[in-house]
């Protein structure tokens, strides 16, 4: 049954946040853009600073303060500065201008939602060589006013700061000045958690990618960020002067490579919006971006070869991975995503252990991971029911331990037996009852524990479907149970009550070797067929509806196992033969390159996959003893998939 695992320079911005906090009694007046309504207004922080495009300060630029709209995606951001104290207002809204040394004043007369996310976005202005109404720049502050606004301290921005905002809040930014999330409160969630991001991308105080986030637990690609940082200044550090395709500028090449759906959709105006593309499409026209490094000097190092020198040196792509060791990691073999953010991993056989980070990638669970309480024997799967509590499987033994989200044992010292033979997969349905793949018994069953560890499905469990081998488990809207079966190279499907499919098993489509399975919000599943290298789609009825299999985006011989769908429909494989990530639509349509997402080949052995919240796509690596968060790769999505289940909202944002 487990044959198919693998043993596994310059000036900067400076941008001072002053106290004390001043109660103002205006209301906000000259903004174009939608105001959040909240009676719940905090007042503002004095900011001081310096706008910078490289190394040359950029005077004459518009400088404006946003928060997040909350009343829906796509919604204009909230312009929070008053035109009548500014003096400056135009159709983006008021704004502050920069003087002759990039330096402007923002004296606290404004107000913001409290616990709405705030950016700082500069346009236009004279970088040196001219005006350049092409050129923008981005820099989260966070929540308002809230501990991530910095009372004493500098905030650098510049192109740094803009590839660390573009890409921490691209599940919520259509371009620079839409960013925006439903009011529901997982959303809420998800959008704080995205932002606080930033700051494990870039230093505020410095302006400067880091090597390492600041909890000192992961690596950060910091010659990756320098490299975008200057395919961005190759645009800034000129008059934005934009030429046809016989004669490109800089700024051409940059905008027409960068548009919203990379290679087509609309083309972006300015760096920022630009940025917020590559973050959306990061496998997109890589040799024409990086041609940009090399047309004007760079001024951030280190940087990526990222060139059309010979001999060519290109990145496979523009995906921003974190790259997470310690923590107890040992053997990560599974992932799942609570309602708060956090991810919570298992350690295999190795180990037998579960590690938990929290939303910003912090152990919560100490040096060494979560031990006993049951866990023990293999455990190979993780899920979290409606209320965030996190249920682990143990193969040898039989049993499932559930876990608080305060990591307390709710299962005893031994977990829950359920009358289980070998526990293998888990899914919690939307009552918050675990459904337990249950394999290599005589017969193999599906077994449901309820929410308090009794045996739903009595001392035999659910058996009949073409069971055979079952390995991983989903639930759709309906209440419906699927189950992959590894040895039978077929789909098993329950209803809420345990009753087979009238059609079940689904064989039809090549399966061989299926391992972990997702459900869309269509009700259709969507299997990672490891042995068949293809990603297979039966409809909510098992029908086929991906003939003899996806191979694009780099699933083709890849050996495809873990398997989730984020808040647009869109499919994201772990793919273990190769050690990528692919990323297809809702159609099967490849969206990741010909190689998939391979980001410096930071995974090895990945056996799973899991997007939150914020957009952020995490992936264990059994190979390396790692984890790999990808920053705002995904459409953010509601979690746990539980609480998708229950409220009939799997595949879509929250």
């Amino acid at each position: 049954m487990h044959a198919h695992r693998r043993p596994g320079l310059g000036v900067p911005m400076q941008v001072q946040f002053t106290g004390p906090l001043l109660l103002l009694s205006f209301a906000l007046t000259g903004c174009s853009l939608a105001p959040t309504a909240s009676p719940a207004l905090e007042a503002g922080l004095a900011i001081q600073g310096n706008v910078h495009g490289g190394q040359q300060p950029v005077s004459g630029a518009h400088v404006y303060l946003f928060a997040a709209n909350t009343t829906g995606y796509g919604n204009l951001s909230s312009s929070l500065l008053n035109a009548t104290s500014t003096g400056h207002s135009d159709s983006v809204g008021a704004y502050v201008l920069t003087g002759a040394d990039g330096s402007f004043s923002i004296s606290g007369d404004y107000t913001c939602t409290a616990n709405t996310q705030v950016y700082l976005y500069a346009l236009g202005g004279n970088p040196g060589a001219g005006t350049n109404l092409a050129s923008s720049f981005l820099a989260i502050l966070g929540n308002c006013p809230g501990t991530a606004f910095p009372t004493s301290t500098y905030v650098w921005i510049n192109e740094v700061s803009t590839v660390a905002a573009a890409y921490a809040m691209a599940g919520f930014a259509v371009d620079a000045t839409h960013v925006s999330s439903s009011a529901t409160a997982l959303a809420q969630t998800g959008i704080a958690n995205a932002f606080a991001n930033a700051a494990n991308l870039a230093t505020l105080s410095k302006g400067v990618a880091l090597t390492g986030n600041p909890a000192g637990n992961a690596t950060v690609p910091q010659n990756e960020i320098d490299t975008l940082a200057n395919l961005l200044a190759a645009c800034v550090n000129t008059t934005g002067a934009i030429a046809g395709p016989t004669n490109p500028t800089t700024c051409y090449t940059l905008f027409n490579n960068a548009q919203s759906a990379g290679s087509s959709g609309t083309i972006p105006t300015e760096t920022a919006t630009a940025a917020i593309n590559i973050a959306h499409n990061p496998g997109s026209n890589i040799v024409n971006l990086c041609s940009l490094q090399t047309a004007v000097a760079t001024p951030f190092l280190p940087d990526l070869p990222c060139n059309n020198i010979t001999p060519n040196t290109y990145p496979n792509d523009f995906t921003i991975a974190l790259t997470f060791s310690g923590g107890g990691l040992n053997d990560p073999v599974a992932v799942a995503i609570d309602g708060t953010g956090n991810a919570w991993v298992v350690n295999g056989v190795f180990a037998n252990t579960v590690t938990e980070f929290s939303s910003a990638g912090a152990f919560l669970t100490g040096t060494s991971g979560l031990t006993g309480g049951g866990i023990g024997g293999y455990p190979f799967d993780i899920a979290i029911d409606p209320s965030n509590n996190a249920w682990v499987p143990s193969q040898v033994g039989g049993t499932v331990t559930k876990i608080s989200p305060s990591r307390t044992f709710l299962s005893g010292t031994g977990g829950y037996s359920g009358n289980l033979g070998n526990a293998h997969g888990v899914a919690l349905d939307g009552v918050g009852d675990a459904w337990v793949a249950d394999d290599h018994t005589a017969p193999d069953v599906i077994s449901e524990v309820t929410n308090t560890g009794g045996a739903a499905s009595g001392a035999n469990g659910f058996g009949g479907g073409g069971l055979n081998g079952a390995a991983f488990v989903a639930i759709d809207g309906s209440g419906g149970v699927w189950v992959t079966n590894y040895n039978g190279n077929s789909v098993s499907k329950f209803s809420s009550a345990g009753v087979p499919a009238s059609a079940s098993p689904y064989t039809s489509g090549g399966f061989s070797s299926p391992q972990h399975i997702a459900v869309d919000g269509s009700g259709n599943a969507w299997i990672a067929n490891n042995g068949g290298n293809t990603v297979i789609e039966l409809s909510s009825a098992g029908s086929l509806l991906s003939g003899t299999g996806f191979t694009g985006g780099g699933i083709a011989g890849a050996g495809p196992a873990g398997i989730a769908i984020d808040g647009s429909g869109n499919v994201w494989t772990a793919n273990l033969g190769a050690s990528s990530i692919s990323r297809l639509s809702n159609t099967g349509v490849a969206i990741s390159p010909a190689n998939g997402y391979a980001f410096g080949g930071a995974l090895n052995d990945p056996n799973d996959i899991a997007i939150d919240g914020s957009g952020n796509v995490w992936v264990p690596s059994s190979g390396t003893n790692t984890v790999t968060e990808l920053i705002g790769a995904a459409t953010p999505v509601v979690t746990p998939l539980s609480a998708g289940v229950a409220g009939n909202t799997l595949g879509t944002r929250p």
